[in-house]
């Protein structure tokens, strides 16, 4: 067993006389899945969370998506354009698609922000991003990701579930259904939300879809109690509730003796004891207390600006580690959705962010898991390079041309990849979009990317649903 293999498997199983509360919903979901394989299926198929081999060598093992909802402005953090310093303030003729149009104004509005190469890679980003720098060398910047759906929800649904219809499965409702997870006491995607709310679309940004409900993420909240009925009530705690348990397994035992072959209704029985094992496991995963004092320094935790932003990034590490195979951290509600005063608004946000967002990959590294974990940072758009608003100047949407960063799991470090045009509008060079990046995920994780289904009753689901979708090697280590 590799060192980083048993990382992921030390927290053993525990608590086993703890009430079955926590997450009833998740794990009353036990109706799951194998992936499509196109044989006839002989017996109803069994649902679980336990692991599963991809259908080849994976690079990446497991995900954490840094979910910014709003649209990070590309043009003042990723992508800097001398056009636009050139001609600041200066009319532009051409046809630029708006979401606002009563507010919408011709003039090209340069970034306030110098630009500098940064790291041995010499990519240049913006002063507002001092963390992002320092690790820059391990990150793919992807300057060409577009939709071309321009407004918030359609274009989250797009590149969350890669269309812009509602009621899909999201990315990581996907690799666990394919994958399963390496801990059985913890949720296999664990959703972080923000106290500023949760994203457009809200609970839809986790949703299974047409999935088994087992593989819906599982939110844990911004604030103590993370995770609701964690503990049991104390008139239930000891003996009471060990009565409790032994009957309801009695109880169980029985049903699944008059009913034999309903692989359903023993998965269900199964989740079960996984809640009093999960009781335990996420206490312990979600207690940031035994992190060293340099750890949670360098997350950001003694900077109030940070602190709450870098404890949820602090936990996604710990949840990996811990065997969990996807994490989505959001930013609050439209927090990246700066129409108006931008110039007070971004550098805010940066400063929630970034040095977090750096300290992840940088503490992953250290550790020995950024070469099998995928670090992911986007929104579902960027903004335009003209003024929205000239009295309190702001961006408007753009989802024709903006940046993602990727870092870990079988991604090259140092590189950037794709161009918009010389004002950052499009994206022109080395397109990505989301189901170019969907299929590169896919790859990554040992998927043939059309070739991951789920059978509905109309045929067989995917991600890609017949899209175009290439995979982007160039991207690839």
């Amino acid at each position: 067993m590799t060192e980083h293999h048993s990382r992921r498997h030390f927290l053993t199983a525990a608590g086993t006389n703890l009430t079955g509360s926590l997450a009833l919903a998740y794990l009353l979901g036990q109706e799951g899945a194998r992936a499509d394989t196109g044989k006839p299926t002989l017996e109803k198929p069994v649902y679980s969370l336990l692991p599963k081999p991809a259908p080849r060598p994976p690079r990446a093992q497991a995900m954490i998506s840094l979910w910014m909802q709003g649209g990070p402005s590309h043009l003042d953090l990723f992508d800097p354009k001398p056009e636009l310093t050139k001609n600041h303030l200066k009319s532009h003729g051409g046809d630029i698609e708006r979401d606002n149009a009563g507010e919408a104004s011709p003039k090209l509005f340069a970034s306030p922000w110098k630009f500098e190469p940064r790291g041995h890679c010499g990519m240049p980003l913006s002063e507002l991003l001092p963390g992002l720098a320092a690790v820059c060398d391990d990150i793919a910047l992807i300057r060409s990701m577009k939709t071309d759906v321009n407004n918030h929800g359609q274009s989250i649904s797009a590149l969350l579930t890669g269309r812009i219809t509602p009621g899909r499965p999201v990315l990581g409702s996907w690799l666990t259904y394919a994958l399963g997870t390496e801990s059985q006491n913890l949720p296999a995607y664990c959703v972080l939300t923000d106290p500023g709310g949760v994203p457009v679309l809200g609970a839809d940004n986790w949703s299974n879809g047409w999935l088994p409900s087992l593989y819906q993420g599982t939110v844990i909240r911004p604030r103590e109690p993370r995770i609701v009925n964690l503990e049991p009530p104390a008139e239930l705690r000891g003996a009471p509730q060990r009565r409790l348990l032994n009957l309801l397994d009695d109880l169980n035992a029985t049903h699944l003796a008059a009913h034999p072959g309903e692989h359903d209704l023993s998965s269900r029985i199964a989740s079960y004891e996984l809640a009093a094992r999960m009781q335990t496991a996420a206490k312990e995963a979600l207690d940031i207390s035994s992190e060293p004092p340099a750890i949670q320094t360098l997350y950001g935790l003694d900077n109030p600006a940070s602190r709450e932003y870098g404890t949820r990034c602090l936990i996604a590490r710990r949840l990996i580690e811990r065997g969990v195979r996807f994490v989505q951290v959001c930013t609050g509600n439209q927090e990246w959705d700066h129409h108006g005063a931008i110039e007070t608004a971004l550098p805010n946000t940066c400063k929630k962010v970034d040095q977090p967002s750096a300290a992840l990959v940088r503490d992953l590294k250290q550790r020995g898991l950024l070469d099998t974990t995928i670090v992911h940072w986007g929104g579902e758009m960027g903004r335009l390079p003209v003024i929205q608003n000239e009295k309190n100047i702001g961006r408007d949407h753009n989802t024709h041309g903006f940046t993602h960063w990727v870092a870990g799991g079988g991604f090259k470090g140092g590189i950037i990849h794709g161009a918009t045009d010389e004002i950052g509008y499009k994206a022109v060079e080395n397109i990505v979009n989301h189901s170019d990046l969907h299929a590169t995920l896919l790859h990554l994780f040992g998927f043939e990317p059309q070739a991951l289904t789920f059978q509905r009753p109309t045929g067989p689901g995917s991600l890609i649903d017949g899209q175009p979708a290439r995979i982007v090697t160039e991207l690839l280590a």
